[in-house]
């Protein structure tokens, strides 16, 4: 069993790894690490024959400054570090009753410059270390440090963060200007000119290449608006109007087709390039968004198994004829033997004893060098997090919201009366039905009485209605606009 469980790593090791050298910018150059020329295929590609070259690394690594003359990045983006996190939620265990329930369990990591991308299975914490990083989660469930160049992250962090939704969150009525222009409105401070907020709008529109659809609207779906590429550009280009240190992405390819999602992480790559640390959950991508990643975090059962350089998993896993990387993750991240194209290795497994594949990723990381590397880098910031003060030492400014509640409340009436103008047939519904209930209201308390008693009672009654009429008019608005509602029509 040890000699066959031996060959079979060998052949791994001479067949598919890719073995890849550690230095202090990250991996070497790719023609020094590509050792086969039987390289990756992605699935896809491979039913033409198209194989995944040393090329297809190089245009990837070339403005890293791994490829580069000079050596160095075009710019330097914030260090996020998060130090032993553990989360906690409270779940019904019956009547009157809850218990606590922990999703993530002493994670550390260390979020650079470049493309971080968080994978794993379905419930694996995944999204709900996303929303930690970004703090968007109750503090009062979470344990840990979150550092920001070495710093402690300041209560309200997520005011100076970027963080896209998986959802839509812009206005389809509205063009791709007036989107950026009504986030521009609410995020950036007061003390921002309006000029000077124009031209920002219009710096972010030249940076995401949307100078073509800027005046066109965003479409949804009963208006036809821009492409799926760049409606999700739009909604990253929301987060970017506060130039915001590090930007957070839920699962950006969801919905998208192949092409599409490979074009968007293709422009966040770009955009990464430019000094911005981005940081994004990912579910199963293709290889060919694979291999834009610089940095891997896999969480099994709220546990890490892998951390560090996206190209260096391949070697972690060792694996011996995988055509997408990240699938075979994923399927020994869920105990899945099928990856193995070994048969008589899956035997072995079979007859042997039960263990869970769970505590062996889990045992195998821990021993393994990645993890002293991350450890030896998350410690030397944390001490020197404790050697100034801890949380008692120097503390980046508190980030209070850009806009008041005056100045928030007309930003948004004047988009809802631009939404609503530019809907028609909810503009037409809207005056028709209120014109209509004032007319059976006039009616039905026509003439009303002069004594006291039944005078009072009757126009309590109507405005008992019209304060009801308009609660549930804006709700059913609401609903008939509503996402959720059109989709299930469709």
């Amino acid at each position: 069993m040890a000699s066959r469980t031996q060959r079979h790593m060998s052949e791994q090791r001479n067949n598919a790894s890719i073995p890849l050298e550690m230095t202090s910018n990250g991996p070497i150059d790719p023609d020094t690490a590509i050792q086969n020329p039987k390289f990756l295929h992605d699935p896809e590609s491979a039913a033409v024959g198209v194989k995944y070259s040393k090329r297809d690394w190089s245009e990837v690594n070339m403005d890293r400054g791994h490829g580069t003359g000079n050596g160095s990045a075009a710019g330097v983006g914030s260090v996020l570090s998060a130090h032993k996190i553990d989360y906690w939620v409270k779940v019904s265990s019956g009547c009157c009753k809850s218990e606590d329930k922990q999703i993530l369990t002493n994670i550390s990591a260390v979020f650079k410059q470049g493309m971080s991308a968080i994978m794993g299975p379905t419930g694996s914490g995944k999204s709900s270390f996303l929303d930690v990083l970004a703090g968007r989660k109750d503090p009062a469930g979470v344990r840990g440090h979150l550092l920001l160049d070495g710093k402690p992250v300041p209560e309200n962090f997520k005011c100076m963060v970027g963080y896209v939704v998986q959802d839509d969150v812009v206005m389809g009525t509205l063009t791709v200007r007036e989107n950026f222009a009504f986030s521009a409105a609410l995020r950036l401070p007061s003390s921002v000119k309006a000029e000077e907020r124009k031209q920002r709008v219009k710096q972010v529109i030249k940076d995401l290449g949307l100078s073509r659809c800027a005046d066109t609207k965003v479409g949804n779906e009963f208006i036809r608006g821009v492409s799926g590429g760049e409606r999700k550009r739009c909604n990253i280009g929301m987060e970017l109007i506060i130039s915001p240190p590090v930007l957070f992405l839920d699962e950006p390819t969801t919905g998208l087709d192949a092409n599409t999602a490979n074009t968007v992480l293709m422009f966040l790559r770009r955009l990464s390039r430019k000094g911005r640390t981005i940081i994004f959950s990912i579910h199963q991508p293709r290889f060919s968004i694979y291999r834009l990643f610089d940095n891997l975090l896999l969480l099994s059962q709220g546990v890490t198994v892998y951390h560090g350089p996206a190209r260096e998993a391949l070697d972690f896993f060792q694996t011996q004829e995988h055509n997408n990387p990240p699938d075979f993750f994923l399927d020994v991240i869920n105990g899945d033997l099928r990856a193995l194209s070994d048969d008589q290795a899956v035997d072995d497994d079979l007859e042997s004893e039960p263990v869970s594949q769970h505590d062996k990723l889990v045992d195998g990381y821990r021993k393994s060098r990645w993890n002293q590397m991350l450890q030896s880098e998350v410690n030397g910031i944390f001490s020197e997090f404790e050697s100034n003060g801890g949380n008692k030492g120097d503390k980046h400014e508190k980030i209070e919201y850009a806009s008041g509640f005056g100045q928030q409340a007309g930003v948004l009436a004047v988009r809802s009366l631009r939404n609503l103008t530019r809907n028609p047939a909810t503009a037409g519904i809207t005056i028709g039905s209120t014109l209509l209930f004032s007319i059976i209201i006039s009616l039905i308390f026509w003439q009303l009485g002069d004594s006291k008693s039944d005078g009072f009672t009757d126009r309590e009654g109507v405005l008992f209605f019209l304060i009801m009429y308009q609660m549930f008019f804006v709700l059913l608005l609401l609903y008939i606009t509503g996402k959720e509602f059109c989709s299930s029509s469709s």
